[in-house]
């Protein structure tokens, strides 16, 4: 288990002095990729083959949102690795030792070269520390599109700020532009986002939204490919 300490900043609030969850997202991610740092067998074994770790899916649970000036605590943990595909669950605890956000993920392996999934060895793994699944409602990873007609809306493009060392679209700015789409008074108390095709500086995400009463999904395409899903409950 690795963990980060966090105070909430004024740059992390929203107007109303809470957490932004794209704020909360970005602890969660920063205290992931940490992670491997306590784990110097396996940091040394991407280094050398050239590989990363890709969020390709993520559930969150928002129990509570945190205020201006809460002290919190991430911690993160891996509680399953197959050659492919790692999983992990983050939590976001107020100063009482609750959860406030509760998360899981799939991450997958990948060449850095070459872009495409690539196998860890029998020896990394079993060399893994692998801790409890913690408890929380854990939904499918995968996100089934309406058969209806979403409705489609202007298209975004990607601009320098949203993309991170990987040379693409960082994985909470998906979230950040999904979440201006959603109406004004909607209050978020769940979240599932799927990646699907990593998009790049300069290219048009065009997004299409589906409502069906509380549940809001937002796809946002390049072309002809769906880029990420993200369902707000």
């Amino acid at each position: 288990m690795y963990s980060l300490n966090y105070k909430v900043t004024t740059s992390a609030c929203d107007s109303e002095g809470r957490l932004k969850l794209y704020s909360a997202l970005q602890m969660m991610q920063d205290c992931s990729e940490m992670w491997i740092d306590s784990e110097p067998s396996v940091k040394q074994y991407f280094t050398e083959q050239n590989m990363a770790q890709l969020l390709a899916t993520r559930q969150v649970e928002i129990i509570r949102v945190p205020e201006y000036k809460e002290e919190l605590k991430v911690t993160t943990s891996v509680y399953g690795m197959k050659p492919m595909f790692g999983f992990r669950n983050t939590f976001i605890y107020d100063s009482q030792g609750n959860p406030c956000y509760k998360t899981w993920s799939m991450g997958a392996f990948v060449d850095k070269v070459a872009g495409k999934l690539k196998r860890v060895n029998d020896a990394t793994i079993q060399s893994m520390t692998l801790e409890p699944q913690l408890e929380m409602n854990y939904k499918d990873r995968r996100i089934i599109l309406p058969k209806s007609d979403g409705e489609v809306l202007e298209p975004i493009r990607v601009l320098r700020a949203d993309i991170d060392y990987n040379k693409h679209v960082n994985n909470a700015n998906y979230v950040r532009m999904a979440m201006e789409l959603l109406p004004e008074d909607y209050v978020v108390s769940g979240l599932r986002v799927e990646y699907r095709v990593a998009a790049k500086l300069g290219e048009m995400l065009v997004p299409t939204i589906y409502k069906n009463d509380n549940v809001i999904i937002v796809s946002l395409s390049i072309g002809e490919d769906v880029s990420a899903i993200i369902e707000f409950s």
